[in-house]
């Protein structure tokens, strides 16, 4: 007995899953190594928001430093931030730094971070 299906098949070919798989793939690997990167920021801007209790620049460099070393931060010092103030008499915490993650051969991915505490 011979079956007949009036519509047309669906789902996806084994080619189709390898092709996905490999361009997500890389992507994900991407992810995996970032992932942390994004992580540490997110402790460095709290790390900058305690320090700002602090009374003179140096205090604030040391109260960052203590959070740093508390959260595990390895990318910026507390001689990396720029404390300021501003004509109102408030004090600005900046910093920038970058990380960079080797992907092969001679390519690197450079993510560069920066942000203020106002």
């Amino acid at each position: 007995m011979n079956v007949r299906s009036t519509g047309r098949q669906r789902g996806s070919s084994l080619l189709g899953i390898f092709v996905l798989g490999a361009s997500l793939g890389p992507l994900g690997g991407l992810a995996a190594r970032g992932t942390p990167s994004i992580i540490e920021y997110q402790a460095v801007q709290a790390a900058v928001d305690k320090a700002k209790s602090g009374s003179t620049p140096d205090q604030m460099r040391q109260i960052f430093d203590r959070a740093a070393q508390v959260d595990g931060i390895t990318s910026i010092t507390g001689k990396d931030l720029e404390i300021t103030r501003d004509n109102d008499g408030r004090i600005t915490i900046d910093y920038a730094y970058d990380r960079q993650f080797r992907l092969g051969g001679p390519a690197y991915l450079v993510i560069k971070y920066a942000g203020k505490s106002t």
